[in-house]
C-alpha cells in the first residue's frame, strides 16, 4: 500500500544508520562539493527590488561527476517568513541542492510565491547540466510551506507551462508536512479563518491526477503535527490512489512533531531518488 507509520525508535534507527547507507549508494566514490551562491532566477520582465531581493537562489553541486540528481529545496515559514538554506541531512550524499528563495506575505500575494517557485524550478532545469546534473532527475521538495510549493509546483501544470515546460519532468515530489488544501496564508489574505479550509485550485489536493510524477508524501506524527496536517496528506494519497496513480507513498513519522520531522525524514528523501532512479 506503500502506506507506513515509522515508530519513535525505528525513526531514530533510519535517521542514524541512513548517513552510512546513503553515502554507500549515492556516493560510490568521494566528490568534493561547492556551492554557487546568490544567484538571481528571475530575469523574465520587470523585476521589483523585492523580486531581486528574494528570488535568489544557491546552488551546492558535487564537483568532478555528472549524472548527479538534484533536488530544488523551497524553505519553511508560512509564506511569511525563513530564508533559503541547504539541509544539513542532504549535503555530501551524492546529489546538488538548488536551495530557492522566494516572495513573502504582505509584501507579495498569492499566487506570486508559486510562481516563484515555478521560476526556481525552471532555472534549474535549464542550468544544472552546466554543473554536471541530470535534467530528468531534478526532484521538488521542501519542507512545511515549502512542501506545498512542491506540491503545487509538480501538480498543477500551469505554473511550469508559463516557462514551457511539462510539470511531469519533474522527477519526483516530496513534501515534508505540507498542506495539502490552500494554505492557510493564501486563506488569511482572503479573510478567511485558520480552521475553515479549502480545497481550490490554490491547492495541491484539487489538482490530484493520474499522469503526475511520483509523489512521497512525509508528515510528523499526526498527534504532534499542526492542526490536521496529517488528515490533509492521508486524503491526498487516498485520493491519488484512487485516481489510478501509480506510484503515490505516505509515511508518517511516529513521535516526531512539525519541527522535529525533518531530521528522520531526508533518508527517505533519498531513498525515494534512488528509487525513482531514470
Amino acid at each position: 500500500m506503500n502506506r507506513s507509520r515509522l515508530s519513535l525508535p525505528l525513526a531514530v534507527l533510519v535517521c542514524s544508520l541512513a548517513p552510512l547507507v546513503y553515502a554507500q549508494q549515492a556516493r560510490p566514490e568521494v566528490h568534493r562539493y561547492t556551492t554557487e551562491a546568490n544567484i538571481l532566477y528571475r530575469t523574465e520582465g520587470e523585476l521589483t527590488d523585492y523580486m531581486r531581493e528574494r528570488c535568489r537562489l544557491d546552488v551546492y553541486y558535487p564537483t568532478g561527476t555528472s549524472g548527479f540528481a538534484t533536488v530544488v529545496w523551497f524553505h519553511g515559514g508560512g509564506l511569511t517568513n525563513g530564508e533559503r538554506f541547504v539541509p544539513d541531512g542532504l549535503k555530501e550524499r551524492g546529489i546538488a541542492v538548488v536551495a530557492a528563495g522566494y516572495r513573502l506575505s504582505p509584501r507579495a500575494k498569492s499566487p506570486a510565491y508559486v510562481e516563484d517557485a515555478a521560476a526556481a524550478f525552471a532555472w534549474a532545469f535549464g542550468h544544472i547540466g552546466k554543473y554536471g546534473g541530470a535534467t530528468n532527475r531534478i526532484f521538488v521538495s521542501g519542507h512545511s510551506t515549502g512542501g506545498y510549493l512542491a506540491s503545487m509546483v509538480g501538480l498543477d501544470k500551469r505554473w511550469l507551462a508559463a516557462h514551457g515546460l511539462d510539470a511531469n519532468c519533474i522527477a519526483g515530489i516530496i513534501p515534508f508536512s505540507g498542506q495539502a488544501i490552500t494554505h492557510f496564508t493564501i486563506r488569511h489574505e482572503r479573510g478567511i479563518g485558520a480552521k475553515q479550509p479549502v480545497v481550490d485550485d490554490m491547492a495541491p489536493l484539487y489538482h490530484v491526477r493520474k499522469d503526475a510524477s511520483p509523489l512521497l508524501l512525509i508528515t510528523g506524527d499526526r498527534e504532534l503535527e499542526l492542526l490536521g496536517r496529517y488528515e490533509e496528506n492521508a486524503y491526498m494519497w487516498r485520493m491519488m490512489k484512487e485516481a489510478g496513480h501509480p506510484n503515490t507513498q505516505i509515511h508518517e513519522l511516529r513521535g516526531f512533531d512539525h519541527g522535529r520531522m525533518p531530521g528522520p525524514a531526508y533518508p527517505l528523501l533519498l531513498r525515494f531518488i534512488e528509487s525513482t532512479a531514470r
